[in-house]
């Protein structure tokens, strides 16, 4: 198996690759100790049956760009195939603002072909490739170098089968005319907005019990902190403070570093320093917020007056609706989706480009009592009412 060290054998290979119709690929990272994920390994596959068309690109190798490897992704006569691709896509964004276009999600397309939801590559690889992969490297550190041969095998099966699961998805497709449907799935991982967060934003992440705006302010105040401050110094936000300590700090509302050391729950390296002293004004700023400025809550849901029934029957549609086309009830709507529909909403997913298709239309007449689900033993139907 070839590994590329250097620009030149990496643009031979894109150049190569180029010729195909698709290229499949996959990375390998690090994230466990840095805000962004450090790219260690990335494995590309074009077309074939064999190893002698895979590789294993090192970007950790001295000198070496992956610029001709983002002019492959930006040519689009080449799909460019992943498993699960989001890591992966926010990995190339952060580094050279680069989506692979045309981009082909195997997860995707499979939760689309009738495999279960958020189906993974070795269940696809059993399924459709009728092989089995050896996951013993799979929590490696992938860093270190050099690489083990056990580490090189596993990581370029992670393309050689996703050649042929590729092609079998990519058949049923277009036999069953739901490409389509892929795509419109696929616009959420190739948004910038996707992989940007917003320092003013975190506090939406963090989970609380209270949503008082005046708590909430100071918990967006100190969430703004701790996302500046890792995403500058590359370290993950949880070596900053966990968000059990962000919550017991907006409770606390620290005003001095005595105050702040009655925290229970903040790591030692935070009680001093630049973390201590931005806690302390990120305190601060949230308690001198003014009323107009304070966050909202979504108080939307617990408005809604929810028809338990008519939410249930709802669930008993999709499934019938699912299960009949052969895709992922999680794909066409989530719990919140239901009881959504059963309280009046129409703002939802399930109503929205080819869901509306597969169970929205229906979902719509058994709201408005247009029909009515009956079962024939083996089979649950929609009827006209």
């Amino acid at each position: 198996m070839k590994t590329i060290t250097t620009t030149a054998d990496l643009a031979q290979f894109c150049e190569e690759a180029a010729r195909h119709d698709y290229v499949t690929v996959d990375t390998e990272f690090l994230r466990e100790r840095t805000y962004y994920s450090k790219l260690c390994l990335v494995q590309l596959a074009m077309p074939g049956t064999d190893d002698s068309n895979a590789v294993l690109v090192d970007p950790l190798a001295d000198g070496i760009s992956l610029e001709p490897l983002y002019d492959l992704f930006r040519d689009t006569s080449v799909v460019k195939v992943f498993h699960a691709a989001r890591q992966d896509l926010e990995i190339f964004y952060v580094d050279a603002k680069v989506f692979p276009e045309p981009l082909f999600d195997t997860q995707v397309a499979a939760m689309v072909c009738g495999f279960g939801e958020q189906v993974g590559y070795e269940t696809l690889v059993r399924k459709i490739a009728h092989e089995s992969l050896d996951k013993t490297s799979r929590f490696t550190d992938w860093s270190r170098r050099p690489l083990t041969d056990a580490q090189k095998t596993y990581a370029l099966a992670d393309v050689t089968h996703l050649r042929q699961i590729y092609e079998f998805l990519a058949r049923k497709l277009e036999q069953t005319g739901r490409a389509r449907w892929v795509a419109e799935e696929l616009e959420t991982l190739l948004s910038p907005d996707t992989y940007v967060t917003q320092p003013q934003d975190a506090w939406k992440r963090v989970k609380t019990r209270t949503n008082s705006p005046k708590f909430l302010a100071i918990v967006r105040e100190l969430a703004a902190f701790r996302e500046d401050y890792a995403r500058t110094r590359n370290i993950p936000r949880n070596r900053v403070f966990k968000d059990d300590a962000l919550v017991e700090l907006a409770s606390l509302k620290p005003s001095n570093g005595e105050e702040l050391n009655r925290a229970r729950l903040l790591l030692r390296e935070a009680r001093k320093g630049e973390i201590a002293e931005g806690i302390l004004k990120a305190v601060a700023a949230g308690v001198a917020c003014k009323a107009a400025d304070m966050p909202q809550p979504d108080r939307k849901r617990d408005k809604l007056q929810v028809n338990p029934a008519l939410a249930d029957l709802l669930r008993v549609l999709l499934k019938a609706k699912t299960e009949s086309a052969g895709v992922a009830a999680k794909l066409i709507a989530s719990a919140s989706d239901l009881d959504m529909l059963s309280a009046g909403e129409r703002d939802v997913q399930a109503l929205r480009g080819w869901r509306h298709e597969v169970f929205g239309a229906d979902a719509l007449l058994l709201c408005e009592g247009k029909i009515a689900l009956a079962a024939d033993g083996t089979d649950v139907k929609a009827v006209k009412v």
